[in-house]
């Protein structure tokens, strides 16, 4: 091993530490975007998705409303229980290049489809307590996502795997102030976690530190030349880690409805759902190849990380500040004899993640800050139903999901665009007592422009093509 930093041994070393550290920052930091990406989540109601969830709170009979809109289990005169499952495929396929932060081509292949499948539950309870009173309790995933990437894929510094999900539970009750309006409060508490992997690019890293030395003055142009021969003979391109970080956070919220009943055929429901602001602990791990393990043992590279404060690459504990956004959700619904017709509108205020700062308990990795500048998303659906027979309902909707993301901010964890939604669905009353729902919704996405740059200065640009397909099922039992 004879790559030496003693040219800028004085200077160089809290610029040396910052550029090493530059691939944590990335393995900390970066991932952790997945955790505000857009994908909140409605499948929570099998009978609401077959209306592609318009008229959500409004058009009765549903006890998802617990979660969804206390105020509205005025309706539901009785004790229920109502167990729902939603099975959520989403696929994802990435078309495009990538280069390092030198310009050269990054090797691999495309990704496969890191879209994945699977299931999403939810449980609801709600009862009457006189003529005035109800009071429920539910339990919902608002929020979850994954995709995973081939280990080799030219994204591969930017994102591998993505697994995050929000689960909440919830305390609800409401009050009939008169015949035809009501209120509603619920307590929330939510556990958000996260597992996230990404290659580092250990070549880039050493280059990086190279040419910060050449820029501050540390080494000459010439010797920053002969420095950056000898990193790419010691660590050539190729010469990958992985970075794995895992955290979760219980933190808790709260939501306030209303439900005016307009006539005897119109209902408005109004719903505002806090955000939730979390503390997000845990645990970076790395694998490192046995030529940077040599390198980071060489003793002028080691004596020169000890007197700046600590070795990069190790495990090590951190955190980072998270806030699940605020909604707040209008539902309308009009019921005649044969058919009813529904509308939602609900407005999302991703504006909440304007940046992502992480700490780390090693001292040798310093508090990073990356910007995303969000923008606040909406959700208009327009549904209906139509009762073939006293037992049988048909529901079919529209629905029209924006994404708060942009080309300047999206990357490959989370490849969101606009999405055009049509859902199918069915009911059968086997019983007074005991109905069945079935429901069906596609998911057409736009495609997903991206120019994502990871910590290390790697650039992959091109375009995610998404699709999502959504089967509900739900039994419901009044008591």
């Amino acid at each position: 091993m004879q790559m030496s930093f003693r040219p800028f041994s004085r200077a160089g070393r809290p610029l040396t530490l910052a550029a090493l550290s530059l691939a944590i920052l990335g393995s900390l930091a970066a991932p952790q975007r997945a955790n505000a990406s857009a994908f909140q989540l409605h499948e929570d109601s099998a009978a609401a998705m077959g209306r592609a969830y318009a008229g959500s709170t409004t058009a009765g009979g549903d006890v998802s409303v617990v979660a969804n809109n206390p105020a509205a289990m005025s309706d539901l005169q009785g004790t229920y229980f109502q167990a729902d499952v939603t099975a959520i495929n989403f696929g994802t396929t990435f078309s495009g290049s990538a280069h390092d932060a030198l310009g050269r081509p990054i090797s691999g292949n495309g990704g496969g489809d890191a879209g994945t499948t699977m299931p999403v539950p939810a449980f609801f309870f709600a009862t009457q307590l006189g003529d005035k009173w109800h009071v429920g309790a539910a339990f919902t995933v608002p929020f979850g996502f994954q995709t995973e990437y081939n280990q080799n894929w030219i994204g591969r510094y930017n994102a591998i795997k993505s697994k995050f999900e929000s689960l909440d539970g919830y305390l609800s009750v409401s009050y009939d102030v008169a015949d035809n309006f009501s209120i509603g409060v619920s307590g929330i508490a939510q556990k958000t976690s996260a597992e996230l992997t990404q290659a580092v690019n250990y070549n880039a890293v050493g280059l990086g530190l190279v040419n910060q030395a050449v820029a501050a003055g540390a080494v000459s142009p010439a010797a920053g030349q002969a420095l950056a021969t000898q990193v790419n003979t010691v660590v050539p391109p190729g010469s990958d880690g992985v970075a794995r970080v895992k955290g979760d956070d219980w933190a808790y919220g709260y939501q306030i409805g209303m439900l005016w009943k307009i006539t005897s055929q119109d209902k408005f429901a109004l719903d505002y759902r806090s955000k939730i602001s979390h503390r997000l602990e845990g645990t970076a791990n790395f694998t490192v190849p046995a030529n940077v393990q040599a390198l980071l043992a060489n003793p002028t590279v080691a004596a020169l990380l000890a007197g700046a404060g600590g070795t990069p690459f190790t495990h090590t504990d951190g955190t980072a500040p998270f806030t699940t956004p605020e909604t707040i959700t209008a539902s309308y619904w009009h019921q005649e004899e044969k058919w009813g017709l529904g509308a939602d509108v609900a407005w999302t205020k991703w504006d909440v993640f304007k940046d992502l700062t992480v700490y780390y308990a090693n001292p040798a990795q310093p508090t990073s800050t990356e910007v995303f500048n969000w923008k606040n998303s909406w959700y208009v659906a327009l549904g209906g139903e139509y009762y073939a027979t006293d037992k049988v309902t048909l529901r079919a909707g529209l629905a029209l999901d924006t994404t708060p993301t942009t080309t300047e901010t999206r990357d490959p964890r989370v490849p969101d665009g606009n999405r055009q939604i049509v859902s199918f669905g069915i009911g059968y009353k086997a019983s007074e007592h005991f109905q069945l729902n079935a429901s069906y919704e596609h998911i057409f996405v736009n495609k997903a422009r991206m120019n994502a740059t990871s910590s290390t200065g790697d650039v992959l640009t091109g375009t995610s093509d998404d699709y999502g397909n959504l089967l509900s099922l739900s039994a419901q039992y009044k008591f």
